[in-house]
């Protein structure tokens, strides 16, 4: 019961925020050009925990205050899903992931707005985070969608050719992704201190109009994270290698803290 009301006030907040979202351009003033906002790009797996926490717990936060007005979001969801033979692909989690997956780039392709497609992703990825992701296409009453142009983008084929671009561009990064969620400002990836995000992009904005939620940060810093139980909120690709999930982490480790020590030094 708690559980189920705990999903109600999620979709319920959804509904108020993103239903209260059209009218701020018309309060932000003098919005920044799009060659002055900052990329944020997000790739990640729909069934995965962290991603989902991202997503919810993280990302929404972009859309308070005016801290979109300088963000160029991208959502990319493929993760560590793996082409096979024929162009087909398996997923991390399954072929709920790859249905999801599937059905959220639809999403994207059929509503390319960002305040239609994140409210739907929002809502599959919120009942994710609460183990009741078959109930997904509850979010097409929730949100009042009609759920048949995600049907036919998956049943046509589309769905499949939107996931393998998003594959091709996936495995295109460099430095390679290493594991979701995978957040990249500007062409940087932030390694594990993903959950930072805003800081970054704070930082990385150089527009004149500075929205208020990058004045409540100090913009010549970055927030180092204390806590190391953090570090591994993350869904490596070979984790079912143990031996090279270790090193991966490792390894990924010392860059992430090196990452920081480079921005943290640049602010001085």
């Amino acid at each position: 019961m708690a559980s189920s009301q705990y999903i109600s006030f999620s979709i319920l907040s959804c509904l108020i925020l993103f239903g209260s979202i059209a009218p701020f351009p018309l309060a932000f003033g003098a919005l920044p050009s799009d060659t002055e906002k900052v990329s944020l790009a997000l790739y990640y797996e729909s069934l995965c925990p962290y991603s989902a926490n991202f997503i919810i717990n993280y990302l929404v936060k972009i859309f308070e205050d005016d801290l979109i007005s300088i963000i160029d979001l991208k959502l990319v969801p493929w993760g560590n899903a793996q082409i096979r033979g024929n162009n087909t692909f398996d997923c991390q989690h399954g072929p709920s992931e790859c249905l999801l997956n599937t059905i959220e780039a639809c999403a994207i392709d059929i509503w390319p707005d960002l305040f239609e497609h994140f409210p739907f992703i929002y809502c599959i990825e919120t009942l994710v985070y609460d183990h009741k992701y078959p109930q997904w296409d509850s979010c097409f009453e929730k949100l009042g969608l009609d759920p048949k142009p995600i049907g036919d983008c998956y049943i046509s084929g589309r769905g499949k050719e939107l996931e393998l671009e998003y594959a091709a561009e996936t495995n295109a990064l460099r430095p390679p992704h290493e594991y979701v969620p995978w957040v990249v400002v500007d062409g940087q990836p932030l390694f594990e201190d993903y959950e930072n995000f805003i800081s970054y992009v704070c930082k990385a904005y150089k527009g004149s109009t500075v929205p208020s939620a990058c004045n409540d940060l100090s913009r010549n810093s970055i927030v180092l994270k204390k806590n190391l139980e953090n570090v591994h909120l993350v869904s490596y690709a070979e984790e079912n290698h143990p031996k090279e999930t270790l090193l991966s982490r490792m390894q990924s480790s010392i860059r992430s803290w090196a990452h920081q020590m480079v921005y943290a030094a640049a602010a001085i």
